[in-house]
């Protein structure tokens, strides 16, 4: 086999491979909107073969969340605490269903989240955003709670306001603290819990009670079971405040010793609040509570239209380019142009190869990486009209354009290297994004600007089918 062959087949096996990368991306967006949210909700295996949208091209949910180191927990470093809650963030929006999520430090104290395809900004944030810190806490049934009522009422002062009157804080117990309740009462519990949500290892959905409603199960682990056991026989017939982030959630009471380390939680909760909070239970607490500092919702209406408006503006430049190369350069410009579009689909295969998430500075870079392919073909058909002009055949000219436009181009690719590095060091989610595709962009103009090319003319003098150079 000649060196010409095997230069041929290596293009043809590039090619086929891009293609190949492609299909399940191709596959994937020919189906209905439909049909993919469907898949997603399942996971299906296609998912982890194809060429994914980002949040601007998609829509979806942007949050920076910043931890609140004064919380964490004393003895615990604060970067380590950050570290587990983005692990704790991650399984809660991996058990959620959510496809490609990014989530990620950034700086000393700060989460990045990112959400494509979320619809329900709010119901993501309560996802992420709660904290989740379980407690079982002892409801003092003492006559406390209604003497400061009483005391607040005869100020006119409401329940929330407690702390504006250290006269009447006083009348609460030792040990013990006043917490609000869901259904906008309060509880005087103890300070300390009897039982927390370290040692639960399940937590689920299910139906039941006197009207069917949704409730969550929760199971505990050996330890827990056997705190929980000792806690329910020594006060049978007091209440036990279930406690989540500081709000009882109810206050059932204890009919007798519970053994098997199962509880549930009741609170009238409709279907999907039910799952969420089983979502974040099954997760675990956060070591301390997140506030979210930044947020950017993306619809799925300005994504489509960002789309459109990018392949119309994409189409459109490379239209331009193409007319330009062939009337300018007539059949020369042809096998530019050529090159150009396979620029395009080895980008896009290298990039649903290594499932790269698509964005628009993403797209940016890829238009500017087919810009810098055809101004790499520009230089070597000019350096042919010298070596033309100064005599030479076509095949020597060919050859001599190539050999002294190849450092030139090398150099300004390299030059364009250099700056998108830069940026990649220095620069945030989509600028790095941008600064990745032009990077492989780049190295893949090359060769097919110089390489592709090459090989073609070689093959098109090789077979005699072109005999003369005319611009």
């Amino acid at each position: 086999m000649s060196k010409l062959q095997l230069r041929i087949g290596l293009i043809v096996v590039f090619l086929g491979l891009s293609f190949y990368f492609l299909y399940p991306t191709y596959e994937w967006y020919s189906l209905p909107q439909h049909e993919r949210d469907q898949r997603e909700k399942l996971k299906d295996s296609i998912l982890s073969k194809i060429l994914n949208l980002g949040l601007d091209l998609r829509g979806g949910v942007h949050l920076i969340l910043e931890l609140d180191a004064d919380k964490v927990e004393k003895g615990i470093n604060v970067a380590d605490a950050l570290d587990r809650a983005i692990e704790i963030i991650r399984n809660r929006v991996d058990q959620f269903g959510v496809s490609e999520p990014l989530i990620a430090k950034q700086g000393e104290k700060w989460i990045v989240v990112q959400l494509p395809g979320i619809k329900d900004p709010e119901r993501a944030k309560d996802l992420i955003g709660k904290t989740a810190l379980l407690e079982f806490r002892l409801v003092d049934d003492s006559t406390a709670l209604g003497e400061i009522t009483e005391k607040l009422q005869q100020k006119n002062a409401k329940m929330a306001e407690i702390d504006k009157y250290p006269e009447i804080l006083k009348l609460l117990p030792k040990d013990r603290l006043i917490l609000p309740g869901k259904e906008d009462r309060f509880y005087v519990v103890k300070s300390s819990p009897e039982l927390t949500g370290a040692t639960l290892v399940d937590a689920k959905v299910q139906l039941g009670g006197e009207f069917g409603y949704p409730h969550v199960s929760l199971t505990f682990n050996n330890d827990g079971a056997k705190i929980f056991a000792r806690v329910t026989e020594a006060y049978v017939e007091k209440n036990l405040a279930i406690v989540l982030d500081g709000v009882v959630q109810s206050a059932p009471v204890i009919r007798s010793r519970i053994p098997d380390g199962k509880a549930i939680i009741e609170g009238n909760f409709t279907m999907e609040d039910a799952k969420l909070l089983a979502t974040v239970l099954r997760a675990g607490a956060l070591p301390a509570p997140v506030r979210i500092i930044e947020e950017r919702t993306v619809g799925p209406t300005l994504g489509e239209d960002s789309i459109k408006s990018s392949i119309v503006a994409g189409l459109t430049g490379v239209l331009l380019v193409i007319i330009f190369m062939v009337v300018y350069y007539k059949s020369e410009g042809l096998i530019a142009d050529f090159a150009m579009l396979l620029n395009l689909v080895f980008l896009l295969g290298v990039m649903a190869y290594f499932r790269f998430t698509l964005t628009l500075p993403g797209i940016a870079g890829m238009i500017l990486t087919l810009g810098m392919a055809v101004d790499a073909n520009v230089l070597i058909l000019e350096r042919v009209r010298e070596e033309l002009r100064a005599g030479k055949s076509p095949r020597l000219s060919i050859d001599a354009g190539y050999q002294k436009a190849f450092v030139t181009i090398l150099d300004s690719n390299l030059t364009t290297v250099i700056a998108a590095v830069f940026l990649f060091q220095f620069g945030t989610g989509p600028v790095k994004g941008f600064a990745v595709t032009l990077i492989i962009g780049l190295a893949i103009s090359i060769f097919t600007a110089v390489f592709v090319t090459k090989t073609i003319y070689d093959f098109l003098f090789q077979e005699h089918i072109i005999e003369e150079i005319k611009f």
